[in-house]
C-alpha cells in the first residue's frame, strides 16, 4: 500500500513537470531516469516523439567503467552523454528530472553535462 502511494504521488511530479516543458528539434526536452541500478538519458523531440540521442549506463562502452546509479556513475554518464548529444547537433536542451529533487545525484548529472557544453 505504502509503495503504490509512492509511485502515485511519483507520477504525479512527472505529470506537473511535463505539463511546463517540452521538447523541441531545435531545444529536445533532456530527460533523465534513475534506478536503483541504473542511470537513463535521452533527448527528445516532443513535436515529432522522436528520440534523438540515448545513453544509459547499460551501454557497452560504459559497462567497462562499472557506472551505477550514484554520484560518481552520473558523473562519467554526464559527461559521455554529452559529447554524444554534440555529435548528433544537440548544444541546447530543455532539463526534465522526472520526477525526481534536483539534489544528488540528478544535480551532478545536470552539471555535468552543463560544464561538458549543454546548454540548459
Amino acid at each position: 500500500m505504502k509503495i503504490e502511494h509512492k509511485n502515485k504521488l511519483l507520477q504525479k511530479r512527472r505529470w506537473r513537470i511535463r505539463k511546463k516543458i517540452s521538447g523541441t528539434q531545435e531545444r529536445p526536452r533532456l530527460s533523465v531516469c534513475f534506478t536503483n541500478k541504473h542511470i537513463y538519458a535521452q533527448c527528445i523531440d516532443d513535436t515529432t516523439g522522436e528520440t534523438l540521442v540515448f545513453l544509459s549506463s547499460l551501454n557497452s562502452e560504459l559497462k567497462s567503467k562499472n557506472v551505477s546509479a550514484n554520484i560518481d556513475g552520473a558523473k562519467v554518464l554526464g559527461e559521455a552523454f554529452a559529447e554524444k548529444a554534440k555529435a548528433a547537433g544537440v548544444s541546447r536542451v530543455v532539463f526534465d528530472r522526472n520526477g525526481r529533487l534536483y539534489h544528488g545525484s540528478v544535480k551532478t548529472f545536470a552539471d555535468v553535462v552543463r560544464s561538458a557544453g549543454l546548454e540548459f
